[in-house]
């Protein structure tokens, strides 16, 4: 599984700031990280676990919330989900084989008032395996904010990077393996949707470029009790978790059926 992904970790790494996702699940905003006030911590339910409801075009999915997993990505998402940030919010990024991509809000005024206020990083708890779900973070340490992905496959790779599981899908991963995905990779290096555009574009940006992109509709904290039968999906069978995810454009010079990499220097929100 790590050879799939080795080659994009250099890339990651010398020029995440120039808009180089590759095969991770980068975040576009290199933000000054801000640490999970224990305000936010002691909204965490007293039972521990929470469920949420993301109500999708594609139907709903359940993520069981674990807080003894990630406490500051637990508190940070609760907080999110309670502000109604992932309401009419796009699956952007969704790579066949590898994962879905959500968290870059549909109007940039309401992403703008977060794109400074990062949770600093915490140990691996859990890996990153089918139906995991963690947030998406630049090349740089403490930058995880408002981006998350869900893995539709084995992505254990992504643990030593600093990748840490927060959730896991309980309901409606076939749901999740429905998401739209025949964008690909995201620009510069693929055919779909540019994050720093997104950024400043919003919802849209993406109606009028990417108009066959899934939605999150709503996205709600429910009575845990109403899911206490319900068990993990991750590890059901599926056939976007045996492909192997489409391979970005690696040269500068994008041809035909790839997106031209960005020529200018990259904004901060890129």
């Amino acid at each position: 599984m790590m050879s799939r992904f080795t080659p994009w970790i250099l890339c990651l790494a010398v020029s995440c700031l120039a808009g180089c996702p590759g095969e991770t699940p980068t975040a576009s905003d290199p933000e000054v990280p801000q640490a999970t006030s224990q305000k936010q911590l002691e909204t965490l339910p007293a039972g521990g676990d929470f469920q949420v409801l993301l109500e999708t075009t594609k139907g709903n999915i359940v993520l069981d919330v674990h807080p003894e997993w990630s406490p500051k990505g637990a508190a940070r998402f609760k907080e999110l989900v309670e502000e109604g940030f992932y309401n009419d919010t796009a699956f952007f990024r969704v790579i066949d084989g590898f994962m879905a991509q959500i968290g870059i809000n549909g109007d940039p005024a309401v992403h703008a008032k977060w794109k400074d206020n990062n949770i600093m990083d915490e140990p691996v708890v859990e890996s990153n395996k089918r139906g995991y779900v963690s947030f998406a973070k630049s090349g740089l340490p403490n930058s995880r904010s408002t981006q998350f992905f869900i893995n539709f496959g084995d992505n254990s790779n992504l643990d030593g990077m600093g990748f840490s599981p927060f959730a896991q899908v309980i309901e409606g991963m076939d749901v999740v393996d429905d998401l739209y995905d025949g964008y690909g990779e995201g620009a510069p290096n693929g055919r779909g949707p540019h994050q720093g555009k997104l950024v400043e574009g919003g919802n849209a940006y993406l109606k009028k470029e990417f108009p066959m992109l899934d939605y999150i509709k709503k996205a709600t904290i429910v009575d845990g009790s109403a899911k206490e039968g319900a068990k993990p999906e991750a590890a059901a069978p599926d056939a976007k978790a045996d492909k192997k995810p489409a391979e970005p454009e690696k040269k500068e010079e994008a041809k035909p059926e790839k997106a031209a990499p960005e020529k200018t220097p990259a904004k901060k929100d890129e």
